[in-house]
């Protein structure tokens, strides 16, 4: 509808000999206002030498002459110029027909047809805890990978992890100092979160202590050399722990990777391009190898890609992951990474080393940053008082609901289950609902309301809306989009902008777009169900309110999957 009526103005303003490069039609706020609302008139007054209100009633008149569509019942001029669009009656319920046929594939487009994208994120390290912009990556990266491909493409799901490095050295040092903490007998859970513990230690240690310091330098290059038994069995065991620990969490949250990228592969390939690349990018400086970004772009800075003593930097293992996604995946059309926005400085100057050296993935790099998470009580600890990890933040969230449920006459399994759904909601959500650069506030008792801004608020419309299907399933009240009453209801008058919010999402890579609609949604559903009659045999337009009711599913379960969030059968 909306290319339609975009149409319908440009044909008027050809008409009327008026230019303009590009038209904008949005939703106004208030429903009252119209379906369709375009500020052209306001935008080409000026050029006319005559005020908006009355360009705007020309571009009227000429629109009214041309306007054969039966779904536009009027087009009015407001306040100082604006045009307003009314759909009509008979639109509004072909939509609603539209998506019961269409399911839970609503809202799905081909704008990204056949396209290949890769999606990276979350990238958790081995032997470190799983913190929250790790859990804030991946429900970012999950959405944005679903989002996509709703409108065509085919996706795959990437995460790259630190095997090597400074951090591991420091695991293990703590684990080599606290033996207890290598107990094999508990679960890969229970041995990860001792590893994270010895991590800790060994971080503090090479901080406040020199021989500890020493010593994790002399750890951290046996565990490159592959020299030491000893430490080489610890690692084998450290690592597929904490991988095991983190599969479990991606589970909870939703999310399966195709592809893992290791440090340890990805830094020699760096080390190769970096190399071959000597004299016509690189040089070098002082005695390490630099990239001057500054001499391409002002805005960028010279970077270090090896230091002084050999060592490949973070902007060594990212060119050399950049290729190996390339290589694993030679006919990619787009290759995103989702990082914390504190990265972004320095993966502009390797995404320019990289344009040089490939000028063909230029255009096939998209870097998304996000902002950080705080507690809105001011402690980033968690509940039990320890400090809050991205796995304690999913667990503390996902205990919280089950204490909010646990009066319900419901066997363990489903008040585990729901728990562990509403859980992962309040927290996507949470992240979600606000544009993807932004900071976030999280209120833990907000986050699992039932009520007013919240991902259990989305779900328990839903619920509410299958329970009035199954009583008109008992009632044998059939759904019919063609018995519509006179009225039309607010609901559908957001229903059928679905689609346009997922391309909206899609081609701005924002699942913000999709939160904010579903909450409106939603309410109007609920108004709807508070002051409506739906199941009623002695209504002649109930089985229409049992098709908006239906459609009304479609939407909310598929939006909410596309922010990775599930519906559980009951609230």
């Amino acid at each position: 509808m909306e290319k339609e009526i975009k149409n319908l103005i440009k044909d008027a303003l050809e008409n009327l000999d008026i230019e303009v490069s590009d038209i904008s039609l949005e939703h106004p706020a208030d429903l009252k206002m119209g379906d369709y609302s375009t500020n052209v008139a306001m935008v080409v007054a000026k050029s006319l030498g005559i005020g908006p209100r009355e360009v705007a009633d020309k571009i009227v008149t000429e629109i009214l002459r041309l306007v054969l569509d039966k779904n536009i019942e009027r087009v009015e001029v407001a306040g100082s110029g604006f045009i307003n669009f009314y759909l009509s009656r008979e639109f509004f319920s072909s939509s609603v027909e539209e998506i019961l046929n269409q399911g839970y594939d609503v809202g799905k487009n081909d704008s990204l047809a056949s396209k290949k994208i890769m999606v990276e994120y979350t990238d958790p390290n081995p032997f470190k805890p799983f913190h929250i912009g790790h859990l804030m990556t991946n429900a970012i990266g999950e959405s944005i990978a679903r989002i996509l491909e709703h409108s065509g493409a085919i996706v795959s799901r990437a995460n790259y992890q630190g095997d090597i490095g400074l951090h591991v050295a420091k695991a293990i040092y703590g684990l080599l100092k606290d033996e207890k903490l290598q107990e094999k007998s508990g679960s890969h859970n229970m041995q990860s979160a001792n590893i994270g513990k010895a991590y800790t230690q060994g971080a503090s240690a090479y901080e406040n202590d020199p021989t500890a310091k020493n010593e994790i330098d002399e750890i951290n290059k046996k565990i490159y050399d592959k020299s030491d038994e000893k430490i080489n069995e610890i690692y084998d065991w450290g690592f597929e722990v904490t991988m095991k620990a983190f599969e479990d969490l991606y589970k909870i949250l939703g999310t399966k990777f195709e592809f893992y990228f290791l440090e340890s592969k990805v830094a020699i390939l760096g080390q190769e391009a970096v190399r071959d690349n000597m004299g016509k990018v690189f040089e070098e400086s002082d005695g390490a190898i630099v990239f001057k970004a500054e001499k391409y772009d002002p805005k960028l800075h010279t970077r270090v890609f090896m230091t002084s003593k050999g060592l490949p930097t973070y902007e060594t293992k990212e060119l050399g992951l950049t290729e190996e996604k390339f290589t694993v995946l030679s006919d990619m059309s787009l290759c995103i990474v989702i990082t914390a926005n504190e990265q972004m400085d320095y993966m502009r100057v390797v995404s320019k080393a990289l344009s040089i050296i490939h000028p063909d993935y230029e255009s096939k790099m998209k870097h998304i940053t996000h902002g950080m998470m705080r507690l809105a009580t001011g402690k980033m600890s968690s509940r039990k008082g320890n400090v809050v990890t991205g796995e304690s933040l999913v667990r503390d969230t996902i205990a919280l609901v089950e204490e909010k449920i646990k009066d319900r006459e419901w066997s363990k399994e489903e008040k585990n289950m729901v728990s562990e759904i509403v859980g992962v909601a309040a927290l996507k959500y949470s992240i979600l609902k606000q544009s993807t650069g932004g900071d976030i506030m999280y209120d833990f008792e907000k986050s699992i309301s039932f009520e007013g801004d919240s991902g259990p608020y989305l779900q328990y419309a839903y619920a509410r809306a299958n329970s009035v299907l199954e009583k008109a399933q008992k009632e044998n009240i059939l759904p019919d989009p063609h018995t519509f009453p006179f009225e039309t209801f607010e609901v559908e008058k957001l229903l059928y902008q679905f689609r346009e919010v997922v391309s909206r999402s899609a081609s701005e890579y924002e699942p913000h777009y999709i939160a904010n609609y579903l909450i409106e949604v939603a309410r109007a559903y609920n108004s709807f169900y508070g002051n409506t009659v739906i199941v009623s045999k002695e209504d002649k337009n109930s089985s229409y309110k049992i098709a908006l009711t239906y459609a009304f599913t479609f939407v909310m379960k598929t939006g909410l999957h596309l922010l990775g969030i599930q519906v559980p059968s009951k609230m």
